[in-house]
């Protein structure tokens, strides 16, 4: 069966996805969302939720957060508690001196980038986190730093962009559908196909398999992360607070396991705790070895959380990129299909400014920063695969 979708079909309804087609939705298109699950129901769901400018350093990247960070504020008047928006700030704190210079080198870049860094003395961290252990040579406070509930600020995202923005949910995307000129034609679908002249590949840690169904390349792999959750507890955690290690760990390329403590408090009362990373492709089991190692580097922040019950830890993957950047824009080869994916574990922060990009090439706009270090092309090895045709859907 073959039906015309819309202006533009937007293949995943993560927060990347629901960005794309809000935006879109804003700007006068009919925008189609295609998912396997659930809105949220990928890397979105698993994540935190963090909207950060603490943990970039200066460069593209830090460019797209703070452009994010502005749109999120506005988002935030419009639906503010119904997506748990918080602007609690972050605090890294620096075990050592040289940490702290480490630290103190970084926040001064970030600074001439226009984030505000506010250098905080060892003997003051307790008056931002009373709970905090004691110890730390110092730390740096972000109040640009904030948080929402991801899953409810896709679905409000989606629903705010009313009647132009159809659901289909539980249906995966079998093939990019390409005309006899290689250009972009629709979707294909378990249940038929779909078409439009415009396709967004925002299909997170399945966005290189989408890119390959239309005959081009996207290196994106998943790196797994597991996330600790406490029993609900009154306000104990302030800030978004971790260790000066998770920056360097957030830049690795390692495929290797490596952990470094993040803690934050949210609305709802549990405590989130994280960070860790490794790249094992889809593989969900729970690695006894990260967890442990999660529970010590929160506990060493916050002595206080030794007492404390975790309810449930669960996986998730980020859509991994090799530079750490974003893929944002046209593809070099498949004329009409964009990608937006490859935000790795900053998707959430990330996805305004991402949506926003999307929707100006959409309509001929002019983007709101330069966007060539996010360029897809920049993975392109000069060949082009076979693409898919009308008709030839699985």
């Amino acid at each position: 069966m073959s039906m015309r979708s819309s202006d533009v079909i937007v293949v995943g309804a993560g927060m990347t996805g629901a960005a794309c087609a809000y935006y879109a939705a804003r700007a006068g298109l009919s925008v189609t969302v295609v998912d396997r699950g659930p809105v949220a129901g990928g890397t979105t769901g698993a994540g935190e939720g963090n909207l950060l400018v603490s943990d970039k350093e200066p460069g593209p990247e830090l460019r797209l957060a703070l452009l994010s960070a502005q749109l999120w504020r506005r988002l935030a008047g419009r639906f503010g508690p119904e997506i748990e928006y918080e602007p609690k700030g972050g605090l890294v704190v620096a075990a050592d001196p040289a940490r702290m210079a480490a630290l103190r080198d970084l926040a001064a870049g970030q600074r001439a980038a226009g984030v505000v860094a506010e250098e905080v003395p060892a003997d003051r961290l307790h008056d931002l986190e009373p709970h905090l252990a004691p110890g730390p040579a110092g730390g740096f406070h972000y109040p640009q730093d904030a948080q929402v509930q991801p899953a409810l600020a896709a679905a409000h995202l989606l629903r705010a962009a009313g009647d132009r923005v159809r659901l289909r949910l539980g249906e995966e995307v079998t093939a990019v559908l390409t005309g006899p000129h290689g250009e972009v034609s629709g979707v294909a679908t378990g249940t038929g196909e779909l078409h439009a002249p415009h396709v967004v590949n925002a299909a997170g840690v399945h966005g290189g398999a989408l890119a390959r169904s239309a005959g081009t390349h996207l290196p994106v792999q998943p790196r797994r992360g597991f996330v600790l959750v406490t029993e609900a507890l009154p306000p104990l955690v302030r800030h978004k607070v971790y260790a000066a290690d998770y920056v360097a760990d957030v830049a690795s390329d390692s495929a290797g396991l490596q952990t470094s403590a993040v803690v934050e408090g949210t609305a709802a009362g549990p405590v989130l705790i994280g960070a860790s990373r490794e790249r094992v492709g889809f593989d969900r089991t729970l690695s006894p070895a990260a967890l442990r190692r999660l529970a010590a580097g929160a506990t060493a922040l916050f002595p206080v959380l030794a007492g404390v019950r975790v309810m449930r830890a669960y996986p998730g993957f980020r859509p991994y990129l090799p530079d750490h950047l974003p893929a944002i824009g046209a593809d070099p080869h498949v004329p009409g299909l964009l990608h937006a994916c490859g935000h790795e574990g900053a998707g959430i922060g990330l996805a305004p400014a991402t949506g926003l990009i999307v929707t100006r090439l959409l309509t001929g706009g002019e983007p709101p920063l330069d966007i060539g270090p996010f360029d897809p092309g920049r993975f392109d090895h000069g060949h082009r695969l076979v693409a898919r045709q009308p008709g030839s859907a699985r």
